[in-house]
């Protein structure tokens, strides 16, 4: 398994394939882990705290109008470009917790940018939650490479975060790593920070 370029805060990629097409079909995995300490149970067992936060997309025009949302209420785009896998109610276990998968080839022409968001529906703040990330997985070809990783380094009081986003670029698309704090239970409600973040 060939792991993907490590990006850090506000770096960008082009989503190309080694032989300079663009990428077509990618999948968004999210996922994070809780922070806080494994209580001890009555019978001297342990349990995790489990952190329940939700990943979505939100779809923007060119001048920075919201003009699709996809979450867990929502788990389709309206162009069916953009799927929703489903809601994590845990973050138990590695790798991803939630996966939005996009066809960039059927993205409707109106929407010039797609931004990454996690929120925490209970309002759990992000200083309970540790390595968070957001990766890309080329989904065109069976192997499913990674084609770039973005570690969240930051913690604190906050409730959502602004991942990353995707923006129309000549002839394809760039990924970049956000990574702005912000607070909200959906995606509708942080709205204001991810067109911010364009």
């Amino acid at each position: 398994m060939t792991m993907g370029l490590s990006l850090t805060k506000g770096q960008s990629l082009s989503l190309t394939k080694r032989n300079g097409e663009s990428l077509t079909k990618i999948r968004l995995g999210l996922g994070w882990d809780s922070a806080v300490p494994a209580k001890r149970g009555f019978f001297g067992g342990t349990k995790t705290v489990e952190i329940d936060l939700d990943a979505s997309a939100i779809l923007f025009d060119a001048n920075k109008q919201p003009l699709d949302l996809v979450f867990f209420n929502n788990l389709k785009s309206k162009d069916g470009s953009i799927k929703h896998t489903g809601d994590n109610l845990t973050g138990a276990g590695d790798g991803d917790d939630e996966s939005i998968t996009v066809d960039l080839s059927a993205v409707s022409p109106a929407a010039a940018h797609i931004v990454f968001v996690i929120t925490s529906y209970s309002q759990q703040t992000f200083d309970m939650v540790e390595n968070a990330f957001c990766r890309v997985i080329d989904e065109s070809v069976a192997a499913a490479p990674e084609v770039a990783k973005y570690q969240l380094t930051e913690s604190g009081r906050h409730t959502a975060m602004i991942m990353a986003k995707l923006s129309r670029d000549v002839g394809g698309w760039r990924f970049q790593a956000i990574g702005a704090p912000a607070n909200g239970k959906t995606a509708h409600d942080v709205l204001q920070p991810a067109a911010a973040a364009l």
